[in-house]
């Protein structure tokens, strides 16, 4: 018998991805419109090629869309922006690294949003702390 569980399933890191999202900031959450959050076990084959990396292990979330500073009202999208939030990637990351799960998604999460409107990796960073 082993002492430890299952790993965290793709519902389980969906379930700490919407309680990190609870964590964000109101004044950012209401001009995040129609932005999906979506776990995934890796990227795809599409992303691994764009993004030219060497392991699917090498990437544990993606924005894909138009960053809000760029998108314009004379350009209409139907399609909704995209927070990827890749399962194994995250799972090999937490073994890793032995910060807590939940903590992992939040940090992952904040990033892809700050990606969204547009903000530098030191804009995400005050803004991680500041939730």
């Amino acid at each position: 018998m082993s002492e430890f569980g299952p790993p965290p399933s793709l519902g389980d890191l969906e379930l700490l991805a919407e309680r990190a999202l609870a964590t964000v900031p109101a004044a950012l959450k209401r001009h995040m419109g129609r932005v999906v959050i979506r776990v995934d076990e890796f990227p795809d084959e599409e992303t691994e090629r764009e993004m030219d990396l060497a392991s699917p292990f090498d990437i544990l979330g993606l924005y894909r869309g138009v960053a809000l500073p760029h998108q314009s009202v004379m350009d209409p999208r139907a399609e909704p922006e995209l927070i990827f939030l890749y399962r194994r990637p995250i799972l090999d990351y937490w073994c890793e690294t032995g910060e807590p799960l939940p903590a992992v998604v939040r940090h992952v999460l904040i990033h892809e949003i700050g990606h969204h409107f547009g903000f530098s990796d030191e804009d995400m960073e005050r803004i991680e702390r500041e939730a």
